[in-house]
């Protein structure tokens, strides 16, 4: 028996059940993260907030990345991402990287940095706390995101409490 795919699943659904689900969907607590990559000369970052722990053995992460977005070959060659845990109150990281970073832009000039402890991906100094990931799996699950999950290599907690996200209608960031 063949599945309706889920873009026309979405299509099929009234007006009033959708409301219902983009509501709870919303409620589900997030984190609020700098993905970031590096592949030769090339380093992107972005916001990310569909992060999930995957396993405890061996420790692992996933996290969801909107197709098309510039980061996404940067992880696919270099085969390892990191995510820095954004903490409450921070504006500064939370506005650069909310907005969007220009097509060749450097997102991070102007950011100090940490030297990874175990891979090469760029590690915000003023993130509340950070893992730095390698790359065991790329999926596209069908979807308008693809998920990737890693292997944590590295990661520490710096300073202060993470910010935590609820978003009003789960069907929009």
């Amino acid at each position: 028996m063949r599945k309706t795919p889920p873009d026309r699943a979405g299509d099929m659904m009234d007006e009033k059940v959708r409301q219902g689900i983009g509501a709870a969907l919303g409620r589900i607590p997030s984190g609020l993260f700098v993905l970031t990559a590096r592949h030769e000369d090339r380093r992107a970052g972005m916001l990310a907030s569909w992060v999930q722990q995957v396993c405890f053995q061996p420790p692992m992460v996933s996290v969801a990345v909107a197709k098309g977005r510039a980061i996404m070959p940067l992880i696919s060659e270099s085969r390892c991402f990191g995510l820095c845990q954004i903490a409450r109150g921070e504006k500064v990281i939370l506005r650069k990287f909310a907005g969007g970073v220009d097509a060749g832009e450097d997102p991070f000039l102007g950011f100090e940095l940490i030297p990874p402890a175990a891979l090469d991906v760029p590690i915000l100094a003023h993130a509340s706390a950070y893992l730095e990931c390698e790359l065991t799996c790329h999926m596209d699950v069908e979807g308008d995101h693809d998920l990737f999950v890693g292997l944590i290599r590295g990661g520490a907690h710096l300073s202060g409490e993470p910010h935590v996200h609820l978003r009003d209608n789960g069907f929009k960031y």
